[in-house]
Order: C-alpha cells, then sequence, then structure tokens
C-alpha cells in the first residue's frame, strides 16, 4: 500500500496449505485481489516413473 498498489492479481504455485493462508494475509494488509491464477506445473506424461518394488 505504501507504493500504491491496490488492485492485485495473484499467481499461486503448487500444492499445500499456506495457500489460501496467504490469500488471507494479502486481503487483511488491504489489498484487493482481482484475480487468483493456478501456475502449479503439470506434467504432460513426462517421465517414466521408477519400477514398483517387489518384497
Amino acid at each position: 500500500l505504501e507504493h500504491g498498489l491496490k488492485n492485485i492479481t495473484v499467481e499461486v504455485k503448487g500444492p499445500g496449505s499456506g495457500r489460501e493462508t496467504a490469500l488471507r494475509a494479502l486481503q487483511a494488509r488491504g489489498f484487493k485481489i482481482t484475480s487468483i491464477k493456478d501456475m502449479s506445473p503439470m506434467p504432460h506424461n513426462g517421465c517414466r516413473p521408477p519400477k514398483k518394488r517387489r518384497v
């Protein structure tokens, strides 16, 4: 707010409980969140997973 920012666009990456907490903290500081964009990395069937362990 000291730099004149009021409306913000938020981009979040990855899963976790800190996503909602961070958004609430920004709102508590007086920012108006205009949009939330999820930028989590999603594989397009990339690397093959390791073979299953047999016991």
